[in-house]
């Protein structure tokens, strides 16, 4: 009985130090901007539709001074299309938000757990982000290129215009012929800033 008591306690304080080797310190996201894009297979202006979302949450978890991951939590239903106005826009937010796109009334948010800045010897980009984005509660990893600015923790991103495939998250017409005019890949843009002063991570 013990050994079991003594076996038990090792594994608590395990836990205990894997819970904190996390990281002690959280960066939150205090300025943030989300784009998107959408098209036909026959792109042209008028089949080509833009527009943005909102970051409902984000922060950067840090051990010590060096960044560990981040996560982030994207509002769904703040979904808006920029380049309509009217009835028109109405109806696309409508569709996108409804049962053949995003579903938003189900999956309210989608969420983005930033894994790795990896260093890129690029003029444009110096960083590949990998990480996880899960949309209608399916996960995928991805990476994109991205200008990354860390220090101490003060974290800037701007990322690349970098590509998703829509129909790897069920995001499709189930039961239309439309859905062949639509172009799979739909394409992203975010920049993210963190504010200056760190907090401590809760114990």
């Amino acid at each position: 009985m013990k050994r079991l008591l003594l076996f038990a306690m090792m594994c608590a304080s395990m836990s205990f130090v894997f819970a904190q080797k996390k990281g002690d310190k959280i960066s939150k996201v205090i300025t943030s901007e989300i784009k998107w894009w959408g098209s036909k297979v026959v792109k042209t202006a008028p089949t080509t539709h833009y527009g943005s979302l909102k970051l409902k949450s984000g922060k950067f978890n840090f051990d010590k001074t060096v960044m560990v991951d981040g996560e982030f939590v994207i509002d769904m239903r703040s979904l808006v299309v920029a380049d309509l106005s009217g009835a028109d826009q109405v109806k696309l937010t409508n569709e996108l938000k409804g049962t053949n796109f995003f579903e938003v009334k189900k999956f309210p948010t989608a969420k983005f757990h930033l894994k790795k800045i990896i260093p890129l010897a690029n003029e444009e980009y110096n960083s590949t982000i990998v990480g996880d984005i899960t949309i209608k509660g399916i996960r995928k990893t991805i990476s994109f290129p991205a200008n990354a600015h860390v220090t101490q923790f003060t974290v800037e991103i701007e990322s690349s215009r970098f590509a998703l495939n829509r129909k790897d998250f069920r995001i499709f017409y189930q039961t239309s012929l439309k859905d062949h005019f639509i172009k799979d890949e739909m394409e992203i843009q975010f920049k993210i800033s963190t504010a200056k002063v760190d907090n401590e991570r809760p114990r």
